[in-house]
């Protein structure tokens, strides 16, 4: 690879740069970075001009001459790239609170990555990823494109499986955050533990060893429902039943709780709807929040406020796997890759969330084996559900993603489900092309959401 590197950033006006700035910062001895481009649409103007800004002083005040370039042009950013973050969501916090929403008006879980929402959150990412790899294939077509963006699993299956990109990688924090805290609940640090992840993005388990080949994941387990037990930040920490949990001898992750405690997790989550509103709208205030301590001029490193957001430790992962490729370190690291028959139970070709080893010629999967039925049950479960999304959101076929939304756990068959999918569809008409002709046919029959914050938020644009 080149002297110096050129890295851009697709979504560069996220709250979360300063926490990848951090990253990149404290690796300069081994990323020897010369120039980064942060990118953002005109609707994201603002916030890429202000965390911009904030990217430059902390290069300034960490000592290294680096150029900060901010663009709402993405080809003039990528040419010559090596390698592409991708941070970003269509239809900015909006979209978000509709995903939300719209579910919980019907009982069901508004979730960002989970059920309807994180269904229609692919159907709306999907179509734009697209373009960005159209747009690396003619400028850029040797770099590495580190997928961040959410669904991470299936944006990642999409360019790797269906659209032929296969430099990328996805990644997740969620593995980190079980890294970061487990150890210490059994008087242990991070480095005398060694850690086996396999599954898929947001439903995958673990297991964990001391460092004299002894299963620990047991005494791990015991902990799972300690305040500090390594569920992120951004789910609520319902009790997880530990005599399930012990019989898998398996260390499920955060987001299992929307499957194993589903009724526990939608009881919540609509009594927040009905005090405080949606997660997303909460998000909102505390970005807004963010966005005005990086206005100080003063401020030239990552505020501790960020790790409010649920996306903490995102730089130990995407610059740890950048690193892993530039330098060729055949490093142990949890990403999201092709299977190639490390979790016997999925398809070959499918993407993985699963410890490998990171290299110059990308990630390699440390094989996992077969899983007991109970976990393989749930696993080939939501693979053929990620499955019907991806080809839903590729054809824009309408029944299609009524199969998704039917194997879905987390949605209602009947009624409620077929009104919240309709009205989805209607509420995300901007960002969905492929959908164009299902969608005007549900606003001929009159559909539009019943929820009154969203039909404001559609009244304002959004």
């Amino acid at each position: 690879m080149k002297d110096g590197i050129k890295i851009v950033t697709i979504g560069g006006g996220s709250s979360y740069t300063p926490e990848l700035m951090e990253g990149f910062i404290k690796r300069y001895h081994e990323l020897p970075i010369k120039e980064i481009w942060l990118v953002d649409i005109e609707d994201g103007r603002e916030k890429l001009e202000i965390v911009g800004e904030l990217a430059k002083r902390m290069w300034k005040a960490a000592g290294y001459d680096i150029k900060v370039n901010l663009t709402l042009n993405r080809r003039d950013a990528l040419k010559d790239a090596d390698f592409v973050t991708t941070q970003f969501r269509v239809g900015l916090l909006p979209a978000r609170i509709k995903d939300e929403r719209i579910p919980l008006y019907y009982g069901m879980l508004g979730q960002e990555t989970n059920g309807a929402g994180g269904i229609f959150k692919a159907f709306r990412t999907i179509p734009v990823i697209k373009s960005i790899v159209d747009d690396m294939r003619e400028l850029c077509p040797n770099a590495w494109l580190i997928n961040f963006t959410n669904p991470s699993g299936m944006i990642t299956e999409t360019v790797i499986k269906h659209f032929g990109w296969k430099r990328c990688i996805g990644l997740c924090n969620v593995p980190e955050i079980s890294m970061k805290h487990e150890p210490k609940n059994i008087g242990k640090t991070r480095a005398e533990l060694n850690y086996r992840f396999a599954g898929i993005n947001h439903f995958h388990w673990h297991k964990v060893f001391d460092n004299a080949g002894n299963d620990v994941t047991a005494q791990i387990i015991n902990h799972l429902n300690d305040a500090d037990g390594g569920t992120p930040k951004n789910i609520f920490q319902a009790k997880f039943p530990l005599d399930l949990i012990q019989s898998t001898k398996l260390l499920p992750c955060g987001y299992h709780r929307y499957y194993y405690l589903a009724t526990e997790m939608v009881n919540h989550a609509v009594e927040e709807f009905k005090r405080h509103g949606t997660r997303a709208e909460q998000v909102k205030a505390t970005e807004d929040s963010l966005f005005e301590l990086y206005k100080n001029p003063d401020l030239n490193v990552k505020p501790k406020e960020l790790e409010k957001r649920g996306g903490t430790y995102y730089s130990d992962a995407a610059c740890e796997c950048i690193s892993a490729i530039y330098n060729d370190k055949r490093q142990l690291l949890v990403v999201n890759t092709r299977n190639k028959g490390a979790i016997s139970c999925l398809p070959y070709d499918s993407i993985v969330e699963i410890s490998s080893l990171v290299s110059a010629t990308g990630a390699e999967p440390l094989t996992w084996g077969n899983f007991d039925a109970h976990e393989r049950g749930w696993l080939q479960l939501m693979k053929a559900m990620e499955e019907c999304v991806i080809d839903a959101a590729l054809t824009g076929d309408y029944s299609m993603a009524l199969k998704a939304f039917n194997i879905n756990p987390l949605i209602e068959n009947g009624t409620n489900g077929i009104n919240t999918i309709n009205e989805l569809f209607v509420a995300h008409e901007k960002y969905l092309p492929q959908f164009a002709d299902t969608i005007k046919i549900l606003k001929d029959k009159g559909i539009s959401p019943q929820d009154e914050v969203v039909r404001e938020i559609i009244a304002n644009g959004n």
